[in-house]
């Protein structure tokens, strides 16, 4: 990560980036929605699922169009001053390049997290949304990868555990993304 140990608030001047990355299931969608509507405006949620799925209606696939326009809506988000979060299940082998070099070319701070959860934990929580009918726990067991961090240690793993108020709080303290005129809880 590019962020000192030391907490800087996000009002420095340059915008955040934020990546939200696990297994489907885990509240990637969740955490970066809840993320925006406690800042409010200036933040763009990046959504490998819009971008791939709604907008380019592509398949998951190595080299695949998305991977290119995902890195290219957060660089133009990030380059027009909003904090962005980027959210995906975005697996290392087929994004890592694509989020590494987002974060290398990033002048400002960028936090990483890894929704670390357990399979079954995640078709429980599938179960309640509206993909639910569309998508079953075979498809989903067929895109599910352990522990599918990115080398160098760039990611604060999220555990099963932490509840959606947790992670986003978490977030939000660490990033110093407060909503404004309120600091984060140090």
């Amino acid at each position: 990560m590019n962020d000192s140990a030391e907490r800087f608030p996000a009002d420095d001047g340059r915008p955040v980036l934020v990546v939200v990355r696990g297994p489907s299931g885990a509240g990637k969608s969740s955490t970066a929605a809840r993320l925006r509507a406690a800042y409010g405006r200036g933040v763009a949620v990046v959504g490998q699922d819009v971008l791939r799925r709604e907008v380019l209606r592509e398949r998951d696939v190595p080299g695949g169009a998305n991977i290119a326009l995902i890195g290219l809506v957060a660089r133009h988000a990030l380059d027009h001053g909003f904090h962005t979060v980027v959210e995906g299940i975005l697996d290392a082998d087929r994004y890592g390049a694509m989020l590494t070099d987002l974060v290398a070319g990033h002048c400002g701070r960028s936090f990483l997290y890894y929704l670390d959860v357990g399979f079954e934990e995640t078709v429980r929580r599938h179960a309640g949304r509206p993909l639910a009918a569309e998508v079953s726990p075979c498809q989903m067991a067929g895109w599910y990868r352990a522990h599918d961090l990115l080398p160098g240690g760039l990611e604060r793993v999220v555990g099963e555990d932490s509840t959606l108020e947790e992670t986003v709080q978490r977030i939000l303290d660490d990033t110093g993304l407060a909503p404004p005129g309120r600091t984060p809880r140090r």
